[in-house]
């Protein structure tokens, strides 16, 4: 596969929700994930199993969100992509209970493809707006 179907196939499958055990095949049994938080670098170790446990934390606070894939780019064994993903806040979230009101998250990652599976990606999320329509939706409830 390439590059390009390989970061595809990730998001349909994958970070969609729909299967997130399927992380095992897309990815290295290790991945360098590299997160910006509030303007500092974080690289933390990740495997297949427990980004697949990330996913299945997404859905039990946000539902079965939707993910719309607003940008896609390829270069050589780089995918850059950029996404939209709504979900209803059902659980709580960063001590935050739950609304049921919807959260949208904007993100964007550059994942870098080896021997046909992910081994390494950049992230950034706008964990700021999160935060702001966690706090906002906390009032309106």
């Amino acid at each position: 596969m390439t590059p390009e179907q390989i970061v595809r196939e990730f998001f349909e499958e994958v970070r969609s929700g729909h299967n997130p055990d399927y992380a095992t095949i897309l990815m290295a049994e290790q991945v360098l994930a590299h997160q910006v938080i509030s303007e500092e670098e974080l690289t933390v170790l990740r495997t297949p199993k427990d980004y697949a446990e990330h996913v299945k934390e997404m859905i039990e606070a946000y539902g079965n969100f939707s993910l719309e894939i607003q940008e896609f780019l390829v270069q050589g064994n780089k995918v850059y992509v950029r996404w939209k993903q709504e979900g209803t806040h059902v659980r709580e979230v960063d001590g935050y209970q739950p609304t049921g009101l919807p959260v949208i998250e904007i993100a964007s990652a550059i994942y870098r493809i080896e021997d046909e599976k992910i081994s390494e990606y950049w992230i950034q999320i706008d964990r700021s707006g999160i935060q702001k329509q966690l706090e906002r939706n906390k009032h309106i409830k």
